[in-house]
This record gives structure tokens, C-alpha cells and sequence, in this order.
């Protein structure tokens, strides 16, 4: 675990205005200074490959765990995708059809749009964050004004003006293994796109029935975990591909602070749902401690 520099902690409200300034997150995180001390127990188990969990007040690192390796992100990508296409100003309305070019030839995975499908852009943006559908996260790329290089390179773009340094983007869904990035950047990512109302409803939509062609199609949200009432979830995405394993990416309250969560390369099937329980075990723990010791102090 990671803990506070004591002289990067008075540094704390400066990052926090240069962050709302710029759009770039600076982090206050651990040199190995004698002097630190947790702010929650130290008995942590996180099993995903690389973790990250921030304080957003403050920007904060409250854990951390190879969060400067440069991972394929699989799906969490469609955040990106969701940036870029809401910068684009495109109508939300316009009708967008899934044709054979956003059909996946890398990975030959599923998709219950079929070639022909027509739906509003508004609402491929809502299946490619929800349930994460990849024909309409491409269908969005291949539309976008300069069609697919033109959206990559604006991908591209957003990511260094967001500050993310180890991140790069190949296509507009997430099955290249080429885009990549770290649980850093990744913070950066979930901030910026919490920030948009549509991106923070359609992550978090429990389900929606879409209209292809004649019939209704029901498709629901990737993360079972927002439809836990003792989750209060602003913002997330799942991802997986077998180069990424199971990823996950989060901001949501935790004994009133509103925290972000990233976690990358899990291997078993629940492995992401079940450390973001243990993170938050873990903080409710640490209140717990904290509360009892200033009560112990009176």
C-alpha cells in the first residue's frame, strides 16, 4: 500500500486547483517517508493485476499496486469513445446503422446488432457504455466526422490534454490489444468522463430496451454492481478481452468520499467485483478504527 508524503500533503490543495484549471489529475503519492501514516488498516488484498484507488477531494492515493504498468484496457476504452463523440457535437438523434465494417474480424466476438440495425447515435452511445456493445462503439468511431482515422486521432489527442502519458488508442472499442494505458491515466479518464451527465447516466443504467427494427431488444448493464442499492455508483465500465483480462473502472461513495477505483488484469471471473468489495471493506474497516480511536481519545 501506498501512503502520503507528509510535504506533498500541504501540496494536496494546490493539485486540487490545478487539476480544475488544466483537467489534469496530480497525484500525491508515496516516497517511503518515515514520517507517513495510513489512513486506513494495511491488510489490503487486492487480486487484480494493477489497482489504483484515489481520494477525488484531494487526489489522494489511498492504495496502489503497479499502477504505472502499461496494460491493454479492453473495454474501458468506450470511455474515450463516449469523449470524443460527445466533443464532436454530432446530433444525438441522428440515426447511425451498423454495417459489415463494424463487424469484429480480430476476435470474432457476438453482438446482438445486427449488419443493418438502426439505431440513434444517442443510443448506440448508451449500448457501447452500458452493455458495452462493440458494433455500435464502432459504428460511433466510423461516423465521426473524418470517418475512423479522424476519430482515433481525436482519441489520441484527448488523452495527452487529459495528461495521460501511457495511453494509446488503435480502435474505438477496446478489442486491440494496441490500446493501452495504466491505472494513472485511467484515474484521469473516470474524472474527465464523470464530469458528463449522459456518460455518467448510460454507465450506470441498470438496462434499456432498444428498438431494432420491429422488435425490442432488452440489453442490460456489464456491472452487476449497479444494481446493488448499498452501492451509490456515479460513474463506470467494464472491460475484458483475453490480452486485458477483466477490467473495471469506478467512482462511486464510500463512507462519504467520493473515490475512484481502477483495476486491471483480473484473471478469475468475479476477481474485479470482488476487490472492489474488499476496497470497500477495507475504508468502511478504516472509518470504523478511526471513529473508535477518536472516541477512545475523549
Amino acid at each position: 500500500m501506498r501512503t502520503l508524503n507528509p510535504l506533498k500533503t500541504k501540496l494536496l490543495a494546490a493539485s486540487c486547483l490545478l487539476f480544475l484549471a488544466t483537467g489534469q489529475t496530480t497525484f500525491a503519492t508515496n516516497t517511503g517517508s518515515k514520517g507517513a501514516v495510513d489512513a486506513v488498516p494495511a491488510s489490503l488484498q487486492v487480486k487484480s493485476g494493477a489497482a489504483l484507488v484515489v481520494d477525488e477531494t484531494d487526489f489522494s492515493v489511498l492504495y496502489a499496486q503497479h499502477e504505472d504498468t502499461v496494460l491493454p484496457i479492453a473495454s474501458i476504452t468506450k470511455l474515450m469513445t463516449a469523449l470524443v463523440v460527445l466533443d464532436g457535437n454530432q446530433s444525438m438523434e441522428e440515426m447511425v446503422t451498423i454495417t459489415e465494417a463494424d463487424r469484429d474480424t480480430e476476435l470474432n466476438s457476438g453482438s446482438r446488432l445486427n449488419i443493418g440495425a438502426k439505431l440513434s447515435r444517442g443510443e448506440m452511445l448508451h449500448l457501447a457504455l452500458m452493455a458495452s456493445e462493440n458494433r455500435a462503439a464502432h459504428a460511433l468511431g466510423r461516423t465521426y466526422p473524418g470517418g475512423l482515422p479522424a476519430f482515433l486521432a481525436a482519441m489520441n489527442a484527448k488523452a495527452r490534454s487529459l495528461g495521460m502519458t501511457s495511453t494509446h488508442f488503435a480502435d474505438p472499442t477496446g478489442l486491440s490489444a494496441l490500446n493501452v494505458s495504466n491505472a494513472r491515466d485511467l484515474v484521469r479518464l473516470v474524472v474527465a468522463s464523470s464530469r458528463d451527465p449522459l456518460i455518467r447516466h448510460y454507465s450506470t443504467d441498470p438496462k434499456y430496451v432498444a428498438k431494432v427494427g420491429k422488435r425490442p431488444l432488452e440489453f442490460h448493464n456489464t456491472n452487476l454492481l449497479v444494481t446493488q442499492p448499498d452501492w451509490d455508483i456515479a460513474l463506470q465500465k467494464t472491460g475484458y478481452t483475453r490480452a486485458a483480462g477483466r477490467c473495471l473502472v469506478m467512482k462511486t461513495l464510500i463512507e462519504g468520499k467520493s473515490v475512484v477505483i481502477v483495476l486491471l488484469n483480473s484473471l478469475g471471473t468475479q476477481t474485479r467485483i470482488a476487490d472492489a468489495r474488499r476496497i470497500r471493506q477495507w475504508m468502511e474497516a478504516g472509518a470504523e478504527a478511526a471513529q473508535l480511536a477518536v472516541q477512545n481519545a475523549l
